[in-house]
């Protein structure tokens, strides 16, 4: 695959990937705008990650029977009809709809993902994984910045006007330049397509287990950033739109951490970088919590969690598709699901959380999240080593 390609992919996740966070800086501006009590506001993260999670399911495996390029750009399409949506809604109801249609066809970068590895050689999979994968985080990154100065400039609203700009213009660049792929030459039916999905979790062992890292970790991820504007907005703080997206420029070594840690896959090393990132991760809630008396250690927080959850992402894939490149839209699909799972739960319980007790809370329930999952990677890893030890017995015998 050449690597402009693997660029241009790269590029359209970060734009298809904003669409999901663009809100983050914006959720104090819009509860106002539309009349909603704070302790609501993670609704609008939650609704999002709703409609991903149902894309998921529904979209994301046809990646595997129709042709991806096809896929993409109708995806484009109708995801920047529902960013103009969520920019004319002017009651909350209608806007948690649109911000559900805008979830549904955001997992657009899941198919771009599998495109990805599916082009790439079975040596450089990781790699190219890797760079997409940092797309995403770059879009992720700078989604908060350019919403936060866009907000500033011409209001909320203007925010997902621009998305949906951007999205058709990259639609036009697809179409011209995205190389299209043949689907399966023995394909299944859509209902039997969606069922192998779920049967992936029943058969596939691995897929439960990255799975479970996906929904624990990106949970602790969603409960940062779904909640970080409320202690940063109010007083004593009272940051603007822009100041508060800055932070996520903090978090680019996020970035840096998904290209490395797909290469470090391919070397075999996933499940050591896999260890020792949950560890940095539940580390990093304890500068995160003093936002009130340091920004700077609250940007260390950032960075760290950032960096340790993209870690774990990109190696949860990488292992994933290694050599599985049939099942490649599917797998990713039943993978990404665990992610928005996750994503939705700890938002919506990050804000209830800050509500009724305050920023200190939150932390304690990041650093539980992340404290899970090291538990569950140090319970595998036992797991791992009574097989090895009892292989070894049965070699000897």
């Amino acid at each position: 695959m050449r690597r402009w390609i693997t660029l241009l992919l790269a590029t359209t996740c970060a734009l298809a990937v904003a669409t999901v966070y663009i809100a983050q800086p914006l959720l104090e501006s819009m509860a106002r705008d539309l009349g909603v009590a704070q302790g609501k506001v993670g609704w609008v993260v939650g609704v999002t990650q709703a409609g991903y999670a149902l894309g998921l399911v529904l979209i994301v495996p046809l990646g595997d029977l129709v042709e991806r390029k096809r896929l993409l750009l109708g995806q484009l399409l109708l995801s920047a009809l529902a960013l103009v949506g969520v920019g004319m809604a002017q009651q909350w109801a209608l806007l948690l709809v649109a911000l559900t249609l805008t979830g549904l066809m955001a997992v657009m970068v899941q198919v771009m993902v599998a495109y990805a590895a599916t082009l790439a050689a079975p040596a450089q999979q990781g790699q190219a994984v890797g760079t997409v994968t940092g797309g995403v985080v770059l879009g992720i990154l700078l989604a908060r910045l350019a919403s936060g100065v866009l907000a500033d400039l011409a209001g909320w609203r203007s925010v997902y006007f621009a998305a949906a700009g951007a999205l058709l213009l990259m639609a036009a660049l697809l179409l011209r330049y995205l190389p299209g792929t043949q689907p399966a030459a023995h394909r299944p039916g859509y209902l039997r397509l969606i069922g192998s999905l779920f049967s992936l979790y029943r058969h596939d062992r691995l897929l439960r287990q990255r799975g479970l890292f996906g929904l624990l970790i990106f949970a602790a991820f969603s409960v940062l950033w779904s909640s970080m504007v409320l202690p940063l907005s109010t007083a004593p703080l009272a940051l603007s739109h822009t100041q508060i997206g800055l932070f996520g420029l903090a978090g680019v070594a996020g970035a840096l951490a998904a290209s490395r840690a797909g290469r470090l896959a391919d070397r075999g090393l996933g499940e050591r970088t896999t260890g020792l990132a949950l560890a940095l991760l539940t580390l990093s809630w304890l500068p995160t919590a003093f936002v009130g008396q340091s920004l700077l250690a609250f940007a260390l927080g950032v960075v760290l969690l950032d960096f340790a959850v993209q870690a774990v992402h990109v190696t949860n894939q990488s292992l994933l598709l290694a050599g599985r490149a049939a099942l490649a839209s599917r797998l990713i699909g039943a993978y990404m699901c665990c992610y928005s799972l996750g994503s939705g739960v700890g938002a919506v319980l990050a804000s209830g959380v800050y509500g009724r007790w305050g920023w200190p809370a939150v932390c304690l329930l990041g650093a539980a999240f992340s404290a899970a999952a090291l538990g569950c990677w140090l319970w595998q890893g036992r797991t791992r080593a009574a097989a090895a030890a009892l292989r070894c017995s049965g070699q000897n015998l």
